[in-house]
C-alpha cells in the first residue's frame, strides 16, 4: 500500500483511521491502532475533562505514534476539553456534531491538524470554508449518530470528492480490505473505521456488547430518532420501545423522555444488552470475530492489496 496525502497528513504507516467511538475508544484501543501503523482516536464524548486528560496521557505513554482526539462540539463541557486538548499537546482533533466555523481557527492557531465529520456535500464545502484541513465523509451506513438524509458511502464520497480540495476520509461500511479499495476508488484519500475496532480486544466496549455485534445479521440495525439526533442502533428491546412510541404518534419531546439519560454508557460500556442504546453500524453483520486491533489493521492492509492486485489483472471493457 503506497503512501496517500493522508499518510503524510498525519505522518502515519497506513490511511487508516479508528473512529472516536463513545464509550468504545479509550487509550488502549488508541495507542494500539497508533502503534501498528494507522491513527487512533479517543473518543471524547463519553469522557468529562478529567478522563480525557487521564485518557489522552495514558496514550502518550503507550505510543510514541501519532493519535488525536474526537471532539463533539455540542458537548456542555466543550471548552474545558479544549483546555484539556490544548494543555496535553494533542496535535490532531476530529471534530463532529456541530459547527466546524466555531474552534478551528483556535485549534490551527496552535498548530493542531482539524478534520471535520460531514454527511453531506453541503457540510463538507462548510467544513472547507472554515479552514479544515480534511472532511471525513460519512455514508449512511455509519453507526452511532449519522446524517438525517441517508446517503450512502457509495454517493456521499464521490460527490464530496468533487466538491472540495481538501482530503477526503471515507467512513460508513468499511471494515476490510476489499470495502477500504472501493472507498479510494471512489475518489477518498483514506478511511475512517469504527464498528470493526468496536470488536476490537482493546475497545472499551462491553464484552457482551461486543459479542452480540459478532451475532449481528442483515437487518440487526436501523437508523432512527431522527427528530432528535438521528442515530443507528442494534434491535433490541429498548429498540422496540422506540418503534412503539412512533406507532403512538410520539412526539419530539416524548422520545426525548424514553431515551433519557445514561443509555449508550448502560449500553455499550455497561452490557445491558435491553435497555442499552447499542450504537453499531450496518456492517455488523460482516464482523465475526473479536481479535487484536493490530491483528484488525495488519488484515485490512494484507486484504487490501490483494485485492488490489486480483483487479490488476482484469482486463479492460472493449468498446
Amino acid at each position: 500500500m503506497r503512501n496517500t496525502i493522508i499518510s503524510e497528513l498525519f505522518h502515519i504507516q497506513y490511511p487508516i483511521i479508528q473512529a472516536g467511538m463513545v464509550w468504545c475508544s479509550g487509550w488502549r484501543l488508541a495507542s494500539a491502532v497508533s502503534n501498528a501503523g494507522g491513527l487512533g482516536i479517543l473518543g471524547a464524548g463519553s469522557m468529562s475533562p478529567q478522563v480525557l486528560e487521564e485518557q489522552i496521557r495514558k496514550t502518550q505513554a503507550a505510543t510514541d505514534k501519532p493519535f488525536g482526539v474526537n471532539l463533539p462540539l455540542l458537548y456542555s463541557k466543550i471548552e474545558d476539553q479544549i483546555e484539556v486538548i490544548l494543555r496535553t499537546g494533542v496535535k490532531i482533533v476530529f471534530s463532529s456534531a456541530g459547527n466546524p466555523k466555531l474552534f478551528t481557527a483556535r485549534f490551527k492557531s496552535e498548530g493542531i491538524i482539524v478534520v471535520h465529520v460531514v454527511s453531506s456535500r453541503v457540510f463538507a464545502l462548510k467544513a472547507e470554508d472554515a479552514g479544515c484541513n480534511a472532511v471525513v465523509a460519512e455514508g449512511f451506513e455509519a453507526g452511532g449518530h449519522n446524517g438525517r438524509d441517508e446517503t450512502t458511502t457509495l454517493c456521499l464520497i464521490p460527490s464530496i470528492r468533487e466538491s472540495v480540495k481538501i482530503p477526503v476520509i471515507a467512513a460508513g461500511g468499511i471494515s476490510d480490505g476489499k470495502s477500504m479499495l472501493a472507498a479510494i476508488a471512489l475518489g477518498a484519500d483514506g478511511v475512517q473505521i469504527g464498528s470493526r475496532f468496536v470488536v476490537s480486544e482493546e475497545a472499551s466496549a462491553h464484552p457482551s456488547f461486543k459479542n452480540l455485534i459478532i451475532q449481528a445479521s442483515e437487518g440487526s440495525t436501523e437508523l432512527t430518532l431522527k427528530e432528535l439526533t438521528p442515530v443507528r442502533l442494534l434491535k433490541n428491546q429498548f429498540w422496540q420501545q422506540i418503534q412503539e412510541a412512533y406507532l403512538n404518534n410520539a412526539d419530539s419531546e416524548t422520545l426525548r423522555a424514553l431515551l433519557g439519560k445514561g443509555r449508550a454508557r448502560a449500553g455499550m460500556f455497561e452490557g445491558d444488552l435491553q435497555n442499552g442504546e447499542l450504537e453499531i453500524g450496518q456492517v455488523a453483520a460482516n464482523i465475526h470475530k473479536i481479535e487484536p486491533a493490530a491483528k484488525i489493521l495488519t488484515d485490512i492492509v494484507l486484504e487490501y492489496n490483494q485485492t488490489l492486485a486480483r483487479l490488476s489483472q482484469l482486463s479492460p471493457i472493449q468498446f
